[in-house]
C-alpha cells in the first residue's frame, strides 16, 4: 500500500498557486498583489485596495472614480432582503444574519449562476457595496435606532462608521479604513480556503462567500477581536491586567488575540494597528484600553512567548471609536469580502476541483453478518 505523508490541519501544505497575496512567515511581511501592507494600509483607501485585489492593479484616477460610482450605484438592498432583515429575531448572531443575507442575495440575483469572470466581477461589486448595508441595517434595527442613509460623496469606511454609530468623524473613519485594509486579504486562511473549495465545484459566488462567512464565524478563526474587547471589559483596570492573564493561563484557558497559524514572528498588521491604537488613545485622552492591552501583551510575551495578532489592538480602536462589539467580526466580513471574491474569481478562472485525501484509521476489513447472526 502506498504511504501518503500526513499533515493534520494542512500546516505548510501548498495546495495551489495564487497571484493575490504573499505571506513571508520568516520575514514577517505581507503583500497584496506585490504591494507591501505597510504602504497600502495607511496610504490607500479601502476602495483602492478592493480594486487592486479584484483587478490586479491599483486604479488610475479615472478608474477609481468609475469604481466608486459603481459601488454607490450597487449600494442598495433589494426589497425582499430588507423584508427578511425586518423579520430577523433580535437574538440572532450577526454572522448568521450576514451568512443568510448573502445567500438571500444569491437567490434573487439573475446572474448568480453565471461563473464567468465578468459576471463574477459584477457580483463582487454588488456584494462589496451591500455587505456594509446588511450589517448596519441589522445593528440599527436591533436597537430601534433610525436607519441612516449612506452619503454618495463619502467612502465605504465613512458611511459604515456613520451608519453604525450615527457619527461621521474623519479621524475615526480613517482608523476604520486602515483596519478594513488590513483585514481585506490574508492568503489561504480557513475562510478563504473554504470559499475556494466551494467555488471549485463551480458553485456560484454567493454560495462560496456564504461558506466563507460560516467558516469565519468559528471562534478559532474570526471573532477574536470581539473576544479581546470582552476581555478588556472583564479586566476593567490596567492594574488588574497582569493578574487576570496569569489566572487564565494557570487555569489553562485561552487568551484571545495572540499567535498566528502562519506568522510565527511579529504580524506586520499588528504592528501597524498597535501604533495607531496608541496614537488614537492619546489623541482622545482615553488610554485605559491601550494600557490594559500593553500589560496583557507584555504578560503573554513573558509567560508564553506569544505576540499579538491583528485582532488584538484592533479591539482597542473599535472600542474608542464607538463600534458595537457585536459588529467587530461582521466588519471583518465587510472587508474580507474583497479578498474572498478575488480568490473565488481566481479559482474559477483556472478551476480544478479541490479534492484532497485522508489517511484511514478505522477498523480493518470485516465480514458482514446478517442481523440474526450478530
Amino acid at each position: 500500500m502506498k504511504t501518503v505523508a500526513q499533515n493534520p490541519g494542512l500546516d505548510g501544505v501548498i495546495v495551489g498557486e495564487s497571484a493575490i497575496c504573499q505571506i513571508d512567515e520568516t520575514r514577517g511581511s505581507l503583500r497584496y498583489r506585490g504591494y507591501a501592507i505597510e504602504d497600502l494600509a495607511e496610504q490607500a483607501t479601502f476602495e483602492e485596495v478592493a480594486f487592486l485585489l479584484l483587478h490586479g492593479e491599483l486604479p488610475s484616477s479615472g478608474e477609481l472614480h468609475a469604481w466608486q460610482a459603481e459601488l454607490v450605484h450597487a449600494g442598495v438592498l433589494p426589497i425582499p432582503v430588507r423584508q427578511f432583515l425586518e423579520m430577523v429575531p433580535s437574538s440572532s448572531h450577526l454572522m448568521d444574519v450576514l451568512r443568510t443575507g448573502v445567500s438571500f442575495l444569491g437567490m434573487i440575483d439573475p446572474e448568480a449562476q453565471d461563473v464567468s469572470h465578468e459576471a463574477n466581477l459584477r457580483k463582487a461589486i454588488r456584494l462589496l457595496a451591500r455587505m456594509p448595508l446588511l450589517l448596519s441595517w441589522t445593528i440599527r434595527s436591533r436597537y430601534d435606532h433610525p436607519l441612516l442613509q449612506a452619503r454618495a460623496t463619502k467612502s465605504i469606511a465613512e458611511n459604515l462608521l456613520y451608519r453604525l454609530t450615527g457619527r461621521l468623524r474623519a479621524d475615526h473613519a480613517k482608523e476604520l479604513e486602515v483596519s478594513l485594509n488590513l483585514y481585506a486579504e490574508h492568503e489561504l486562511n480557513a475562510s478563504t480556503f473554504s470559499g475556494r473549495v466551494t467555488a471549485s465545484t463551480l458553485a456560484d459566488l454567493y454560495g462560496a462567500v456564504t461558506a466563507a462567512i460560516a467558516t469565519l464565524k468559528g471562534p478559532l478563526h474570526g471573532g477574536a477581536n470581539e473576544a479581546v474587547a470582552e476581555m478588556f471589559h472583564a479586566i476593567r483596570k490596567p492594574e488588574k491586567a497582569k493578574a487576570w492573564v496569569q489566572s487564565k493561563l494557570t487555569g489553562k484557558e485561552r487568551v484571545m488575540g495572540f499567535g498566528h497559524r502562519v506568522l510565527k514572528h511579529e504580524d506586520p498588521r499588528a504592528a501597524i494597528i498597535k501604533r495607531r491604537a496608541k496614537a488614537l488613545s492619546r489623541h482622545m485622552v482615553d488610554t485605559r484600553w491601550y494600557e490594559i492591552a500593553e500589560i496583557v501583551e507584555q504578560t503573554m510575551k513573558e509567560e508564553k512567548g506569544l505576540l499579538p495578532n491583528l485582532d488584538f489592538y484592533t479591539a482597542v480602536i473599535y472600542l474608542l471609536i464607538g463600534i458595537p462589539t457585536e459588529a467587530f467580526t461582521p466588519i471583518f466580513v465587510a472587508s474580507r469580502t474583497a479578498g474572498w471574491c478575488a480568490h473565488i474569481i481566481e479559482q474559477q478562472d483556472h478551476n480544478r476541483l479541490i479534492r484532497p485525501r485522508s489517511s484511514y484509521i478505522g477498523p480493518p476489513m470485516r465480514e458482514f453478518l446478517f442481523i440474526y447472526d450478530r
